[in-house]
């Protein structure tokens, strides 16, 4: 065992690692190692500084943010001042619940009809199947405009309300494509011992082709919590009351257009840096996803090879 605990490799175990490396394929040299140390050092101080600023400066008091000009990145005395000011009420508060739901509530709907959809277009012989086929394989293709959306959206009487977030993208093309290709990989053999045991296609898609496609059907759902997750332009244009507002919105008008919260908005008395809360706010718009990444991350991997090979 080396002085970090861990084993140390033979002899043996050294020659067999490089007779498991392919004929082709050179060994590294120190210089080659030691460079792809300082590309991937160098790449992950990148990708972590600006959310350490982030999460430094929406810790930091006022004092600390005036002292560096604006942005902190070892605040010397932590405070939870900015989140509890916007989570205690008002609109940014009221953004993340009305987030949430329409994340949970989307992904749901999106994956249920998803799922529904592919693992019918998938069968063969299912009536009208080529043609409802062509016409999601043409939504791939040419994405409806802006102007089409809207005139749509406001002709079925859906401004205004969340469900003008959910319906106009609740199955999208790719995941449905990728799904149906993985439903039609999986062996027939299955299908006709269910069907010779009595089961139906409902039994068949929950008891047999689910439980085999928990993968990539985990990939599909964070790609759908992502996207409405994210979403904010159709909120800009279908939600006239601020009041109905998502997080990304109330993110998009406070944080990137710099302009300032209110007293009265936020429901309290005392206001922390306008610094700290735009930090915060962000914050709240990143951690659900980030959080519900690990989760996933060993599904995330095998899905979207799956996917990526068999679609």
């Amino acid at each position: 065992m080396s002085s970090f605990g861990f084993p140390l490799r033979g002899k043996d175990e050294r020659r067999r690692v490089r007779e498991e490396r392919p004929a082709w394929e050179e060994p590294p040299s120190k210089i080659g190692s030691a460079a792809k140390a300082v590309v991937i050092t160098v790449i992950c101080a990148v990708m972590v500084l600006p959310f350490l600023t982030v999460l430094s400066t929406s810790l930091a008091s006022r004092e600390e943010i005036t002292a560096s000009g604006g942005f902190v990145l070892f605040p010397s005395e932590p405070t939870l001042d900015a989140y509890r000011t916007v989570l205690s009420g008002g609109i940014v508060s009221r953004a993340v619940v009305v987030s949430v739901l329409i994340t949970v509530v989307g992904t749901a709907l999106s994956l249920l009809t998803t799922i529904a959809l592919a693992y019918a277009l998938s069968k063969r012989g299912v009536p009208g199947g080529k043609p409802i086929l062509l016409m999601v394989l043409f939504t791939l293709l040419f994405a409806p405009g802006m102007v089409p959306m809207y005139v749509v959206v406001k002709e079925l009487g859906l401004l205004d309300s969340y469900w003008s977030l959910i319906l106009p993208v609740l199955i999208n093309a790719f995941n449905l494509v990728v799904l149906r290709a993985f439903f039609m990989n999986i062996p027939e053999e299955l299908y006709q011992a269910a069907r010779i045991d009595g089961a139906g296609d409902w039994r068949i898609l929950t008891r047999i082709v689910l439980p085999l496609s928990k993968g990539v059907v985990a990939v599909v759902g964070l790609f759908y919590a992502v996207t409405y997750w994210n979403a904010f332009f159709n909120a800009m244009l279908y939600l006239n009351d601020s009041g109905k507002w998502p997080i990304q919105l109330v993110l998009r008008t406070y944080v990137v257009q710099n302009k300032s919260m209110t007293a009265d908005q936020l429901g309290i008395a005392h206001m922390p840096p306008q610094q700290s809360l735009s930090m915060a706010v962000v914050m709240l718009a990143l951690l659900p996803i980030l959080a519900l990444f690990p989760f996933l991350q060993k599904y995330f991997t095998k899905g979207v090879l799956t996917g990526a090979i068999k679609g």
